[in-house]
């Protein structure tokens, strides 16, 4: 659950962290939340680890490129397909 914290800024400095809050396409109070946490030493923003998603190796065949659209389909199929069973 969290507190409510009331906090006065300067208006430069509220001006400024609001147009930050924007450019990082959150709200003035998650921008504020995400500063204290840090300063804290809190649970870090999880970065995503893109490697995870792609095999810079060896495709071993695979031809994602060529063939997205029929591994798609068989994904959402394989999903509705798994869905009626339930």
């Amino acid at each position: 659950m969290m507190a409510r914290t009331q906090i006065t800024l300067e208006p430069e400095t509220h001006r400024r962290a609001r147009r930050r809050a924007s450019d990082l396409g959150v709200s003035l109070a998650e921008y504020l939340r995400r500063l204290v946490r840090k300063d804290l030493g809190g649970r870090e923003e999880k970065q995503a680890d893109v490697s995870c998603l792609f095999d810079l190796g060896q495709s071993s065949g695979s031809n994602v490129a060529k063939n997205k659209d029929r591994m798609i389909a068989e994904a959402i199929w394989a999903d509705l397909e798994l869905g009626k069973r339930r």
